[in-house]
């Protein structure tokens, strides 16, 4: 079921973009009171999900009575249903009857655990590590399996067996989704099939450096910097019986004497708390970055300062010294709309950001300063610039800034020299009949097209037509408030989020605001689960989210789901605000009801229109 994340990445191509034109509102037509079929859009037959439980979407005569395996279930005054039923491991069959209309849904519950095969062997998927690795000497490496408890595990490296030991059953983190349902916390195992053999998790660290020793040969593709090791051994003994397996992953050790050096090549680099997409973002790293690689996993290189990076974003390039930069004079120049600093660097290096308040910190690694002269005048948006040397490779300078709102940033290299760009406030006439006037506002009309609908109410309509429906209404009154409006699309079609984000990030209005309707993962009720939500990435949008949520709770009189920090694409973008919007939930029977009113519409675009409007008076005062 399409929900909260759906809209997180697509690969796109990006070309010239310009101002959609205004259009006629288009509603949605109000629901039907008339005898209905019995159908259910979610889920589909076949479904197989990890969850415990599973919620029925779907619509029938409302003058009816329905039931579920012989239970009757509740519906809205249009007939519409969501009940929440459990799950037993294995099929589910769930049989809808209606008068003479039947419809049966079968739903498989698969364990979360890797299945285990009869007899002495590994779990299939379970040996670690499971890629290519590459670490320095006296790092740890660790290897991990799963197989039959009360074995005798090891592992073979180089010179050097190590023992792996039964590891306890330690809490499991849910996805991070579960906080959409409320079911974040830990759990103490997990859920195994009653005709799965048991297993048991064995693990065991050594540094590197012990296993060095034997036939070695230069890892390929490291160009020299590392040495491999091979591919660890598995041995498994049990009964009297042995059994062993080759490792998938290739260990290696990098040579401190000549390290790899990559720059990275995409426009935004995308650097992350580890290696795979499962990992936190952190400040994307210009094009041009230039670091050194400290450790290897698969497609992904660990830099100098921390982060990790994907091999598609970045380029080896030649050298053996490792990147580091003087840093001395700092300038800075007011122009139209935004003021511009400029950091002469000898070398591209990585660098973090960190927003709060009124402060504006920017880190460079891998630097060290000779500063004695910083240029800044009397600026639209800066108050003082200082800066410290925390450590030894990291100078940081915090501005001090005239508001507590901030208004969008962006970073950029050209040539060896870092450009931080700030967004200047907007000017608006709070006492005038059009107070937006100077405002630019992009609206972005989530999903679109034939295969990206969004979530599905009850009765099948989806979620892309509401969006662009209210998006529609609220660009009216935005306009008319005197609003320089922008669309993302204003028809059904193809967008991708990273398309619509890069879209704020080269058309730089001055917020931008997406428009979804919400769904749940399985676990969640969404009979029960009503209410605006609304999402949040950038410290300079966490203002305006918390402002819309509350006026729409407040002056709309609708029930909240609550405010959420969101790494999501339509969040991420730093040249503008961005929040995104769950003005409700398509997979309530009742709430859809409201969502799907035309007059309900129009309302609700009105109050988003006001507290847009009350919110850029608040924060430019």
């Amino acid at each position: 079921m399409a929900g909260v994340g759906a809209w997180l990445s697509a690969p796109w191509n990006i070309g010239t973009w310009g101002v959609v034109a205004l259009a006629a509102t288009v509603g949605v037509p109000r629901i039907a009171q008339a005898e209905a079929p019995l159908q259910v859009v979610y889920p589909p037959d076949g479904h197989e999900t990890t969850a415990a439980q599973i919620f029925l979407i779907g619509s029938s005569d409302p003058n009816a009575p329905i039931t579920v395996n012989g239970e009757a279930i509740q519906r809205s005054p249009a007939g519409h249903f969501a009940p929440s039923l459990p799950l037993q491991l294995g099929e589910n069959q769930f049989t809808l009857q209606q008068g003479d209309q039947a419809l049966t849904l079968r739903v498989t519950r698969i364990s979360p655990l890797p299945p285990m095969p009869q007899g002495l062997a590994f779990a299939e998927g379970t040996l670690t590590p499971a890629q290519n690795i590459a670490r320095s000497p006296n790092e740890l490496v660790c290897f991990g399996a799963i197989a039959p408890p009360q074995s005798l595990v090891s592992v073979a490296l180089g010179r050097r067996t190590l023992s792996l030991l039964p590891q306890p059953n330690s809490p499991q983190l849910p996805p991070n989704s579960a906080v959409l349902t409320n079911q974040n916390q830990p759990f103490s195992e997990l859920t195994q099939a009653p005709d799965q053999s048991p297993a048991q998790a064995y693990e065991g660290c050594a540094i590197l450096q012990s296993f060095l020793g034997g036939e070695m040969g230069t890892m390929e593709g490291n160009d020299g910097g590392a040495i491999a090791l091979g591919y660890p051994q598995f041995t498994l003994e049990r009964n009297g019986q042995r059994t062993s397996a080759a490792g998938m992953g290739l260990v290696s050790v990098l040579q401190a004497e000549t390290p790899q050096l990559l720059e990275v090549t995409a426009e935004q680099g995308a650097a992350r708390t580890g290696p795979s997409t499962d990992y936190s973002r952190l400040t994307p790293l210009p094009r041009g970055t230039r670091a050194a690689v400290i450790a290897q996993d698969g497609d992904w290189y660990q830099l100098d300062y921390g982060a990790w990076i994907r091999n598609t974003d970045v380029q080896p390039i030649a050298g053996s010294v490792p990147p580091h930069t003087l840093i001395r004079s700092v300038s800075s120049a007011a122009l139209p709309g935004w003021t511009e600093v400029r950091f002469p660097l000898q070398v591209p290096v990585p660098v973090t950001v960190q927003q709060e308040g009124d402060r504006f910190t920017l880190t460079l690694h891998n630097a060290t300063a000779q500063t004695d002269t910083i240029f800044l005048n009397d600026d639209p948006v800066i108050e003082r610039l200082d800066w410290t040397q925390p450590t030894p490779g990291q100078v940081t300078y915090q501005f001090a800034l005239k508001s507590a709102q901030q208004w969008g940033y962006k970073l950029r290299y050209e040539g060896t020299t870092l450009i931080l760009s700030l967004r200047h406030p907007p000017q608006i006439d709070p006492a005038s009949d059009t107070p937006l006037r100077g405002v630019t506002l992009l609206l972005d009309p989530g999903h679109g097209g034939p295969d990206d609908l969004g979530a599905r109410g009850p009765n099948g309509i989806p979620e892309k037509d509401v969006n662009l429906a209210v998006t529609r209404l609220l660009r009216d009154r935005l306009a008319a408030r005197g609003a320089t409006i922008l669309l993302t699309r204003d028809d059904d079609i193809d967008l991708g989020p990273n398309e619509r984000a890069q879209m704020i990030q080269e058309l730089e209005p001055t917020l931008a605001l997406s428009i979804h309707y919400n769904a749940l993962p399985d676990e969640g009720d969404a009979e029960n689960t009503a209410g605006i939500g609304t999402f949040w990435y950038q410290t300079q949008a966490h203002s305006l989210a918390v402002w819309l949520h509350n006026f729409l709770v407040r002056e709309g009189d609708r029930p909240s789901y609550g405010v959420f920090w969101n790494n999501l694409a339509l969040t991420r973008p730093t040249a503008a605000p961005a929040v995104l919007l769950e003005l409700g939930f398509m997979i309530n029977p009742t709430e859809f009801e409201w969502i799907t009113d035309p007059d309900e519409q129009a309302a609700l675009a009105e109050t988003l229109a006001d507290g847009i409007t009350q919110w850029f008076i608040e924060s430019t005062r």
